[in-house]
């Protein structure tokens, strides 16, 4: 038995998923955490780590480069599945795993090298797989910071010097942060220029348009805007499932798995409709841990500091603007007062006013969702941030990109 069919099957039996998000794909990521959690599969943060790649979404032609470039960065033996629905996502998982434990599969008409022998695959149907596992002559390169842009040696564009915040003359590289970052918002793409790890410049790409018309966080507050029915339990149920979901996100950034994994499994317990008796005992013993503890305040205090003044200029609402203190240890503390006070509402009779009641992000604005407000803050509270805190910052004000795109704002370069 040769070394790689050894690889093969190692890596068919528990193999280490990337997990790629695009637009439009929030209920297929969230049942790709839960079905991964539950098969005690490992998550890749990097196609470096990976051998199977789930893109969980939409098909979209603008992110196809981007997931390419992904692909060509896996390590051999791999495979590649997309689930475009929630109930896709088991069914694609075990496809890919029999594909990746399967000597000799192809990629498609082109074969697992692509047109011309570059690397470069044709795009599967959605459903289907790719796998690869002999040599390629793919000429991409792995990076962590995103993903899209002119490539030049490396797959990065080349240093040019320039003169730092302090008048020094230092080289000064440009990297995109996403769009298919581990524990980022799906779609995002900050391109920055860096002196050393300090963000100097910081320019917010055009959110990708036609995206859905029903951001899954907000669909409560666009059903009721709508006038349909809906109750006031509902919404809260779903604000304190968005709420926990990006705190799940941002102590995952912050280095704090163990309490990434609880932040999910209580968004996943509210959308499955769990009982408030149940959920709010551990919601409170969550919240008081995060909340209460000094190493996560000690390496987050400070980070993107936003006075409640700035916040309403820049027509910023919801938790963002009431977090006292204005920096990320402030914002989580907020997202966790709000989730605690929204598992007590689960009960609520009545209907909900969406002009009354905020969605997770904010006042809901069909024509300017509040998502907008929080991205085109970013570039700003970027600048002059060590490249760790800028990943902090962006976790903790978490925009949702499905609103973007719904609401196709326009966008300005930072």
């Amino acid at each position: 038995m040769g070394l790689t069919a050894v690889l093969t099957r190692a890596a068919a039996r528990r193999p280490r998923v990337l997990l790629v998000t695009t637009p439009g794909g929030t209920p297929v990521r969230l049942a790709a955490e839960r079905e991964l959690r539950s098969r005690d599969w490992p998550s890749a943060a990097t196609p470096a780590g990976a051998d199977l790649m789930l893109v969980a979404g939409p098909d979209c032609a603008r992110w196809d480069p981007a997931l390419e470039r992904l692909w060509r960065d896996m390590p051999r033996p791999c495979a590649r599945v997309r689930a475009v629905t929630a109930d896709d996502v088991a069914s694609v998982l075990d496809a890919g795993r029999t594909r990746l434990g399967t000597r000799g599969g192809s990629d498609g008409p082109d074969g697992p090298d692509g047109p011309g022998g570059e690397g470069v695959r044709a795009r599967p149907a959605e459903g289907d797989t790719d796998v690869v596992e002999d040599g390629r002559t793919g000429h991409g390169h792995g990076h962590d910071h995103g993903h899209g842009g002119m490539e030049m040696p490396g797959g990065l564009p080349m240093a040019g010097p320039g003169e730092d915040r302090d008048g020094l003359t230092l080289d000064r590289l440009h990297v995109p942060l996403g769009p298919f970052l581990a524990d980022w918002p799906a779609g995002l793409t900050l391109r920055v220029v860096l002196q050393g790890d300090v963000v100097q410049r910081a320019d917010l790409d055009e959110p990708a348009s036609g995206g859905p018309g029903d951001p899954f966080w907000s669909r409560p507050w666009i059903r009721a805007a709508a006038g349909e029915p809906v109750g006031v339990g509902e919404a809260a149920r779903r604000r304190a499932a968005a709420h926990l979901d990006s705190l799940g996100r941002l102590l995952s950034v912050a280095g704090w798995p163990a309490e990434a994994v609880t932040a999910r499994r209580l968004r996943d317990d509210l959308l499955d409709g769990a009982p408030a008796s149940s959920v709010l005992p551990r919601v409170e013993r969550f919240a008081r841990r995060v909340g209460r503890s000094r190493t996560l305040y000690w390496l987050t205090r400070g980070l993107g500091l936003l006075s409640a003044a700035d916040a309403r200029a820049a027509g910023v609402t919801g938790p963002a603007v009431r977090a006292a203190g204005g920096d990320v240890p402030a914002r989580y503390r907020q997202w966790l007062t709000e989730v605690v006070d929204a598992v007590r509402q689960l009960d609520a009779t009545g209907l909900l006013d969406p002009d009354a009641r905020e969605s997770p992000r904010g006042r809901w604005d069909a024509e300017r969702p509040p998502s907008a407000a929080l991205a085109l803050l970013l570039p700003r509270l970027l600048v002059g941030a060590e490249l760790g805190a800028a990943r902090l910052v962006v976790a903790s004000l978490d925009p949702d990109p499905d609103e973007l795109a719904a609401g196709r704002p326009a966008v300005t370069r930072g």
